[in-house]
C-alpha cells in the first residue's frame, strides 16, 4: 500500500504569511528536517492512502485533519438561533421593567 505523507509548514509566531519583505528563511525547515527521515504523524504532519488520493479523483489538495475549521454553521440555522435569543432578550427585558415598576409603585 502507497501513502502519500504531508507536513503542513508552520509559520513563525508573528506572521500570517510570507512576502517579499517577510521571505522564508533556510533555519525554518529544521523541523522538516528532523522529522523526514523518522516520519510519524504529528499535528503538522499526516499520510494519505493512495487509494484514498484515487477516491479523491486524484486530487492532492487534502487538508491537514489535524486542524479545526472555522465552520461557523449554517446561515440559516444561525440567523435563526439569533432570532430566538433577541426575543428571549425582549420577553427578559420586559419583564425586569415590569418588575422595576412595580417596585417604585409600591415604595
Amino acid at each position: 500500500m502507497y501513502e502519500i505523507w504531508y507536513y503542513e509548514h508552520p509559520y513563525p509566531a508573528g506572521y500570517k504569511s510570507y512576502s517579499k519583505t517577510k521571505p522564508m528563511r533556510i533555519e525554518e525547515f529544521e523541523p522538516e528536517k528532523a522529522w523526514w527521515n523518522n516520519r510519524v504523524e504529528t499535528e503538522h504532519a499526516w499520510k494519505v492512502s493512495a487509494e484514498d488520493v484515487i477516491a479523491n479523483n486524484y486530487n492532492l489538495d487534502i487538508k491537514n485533519p489535524n486542524t479545526v475549521e472555522n465552520d461557523h454553521g449554517d446561515p440559516e440555522e444561525l440567523l435563526e438561533e439569533y432570532r430566538g435569543l433577541l426575543s428571549e432578550i425582549s420577553e427578559v427585558r420586559q419583564e425586569l421593567k415590569e418588575e422595576l415598576i412595580n417596585s417604585l409603585n409600591h415604595n
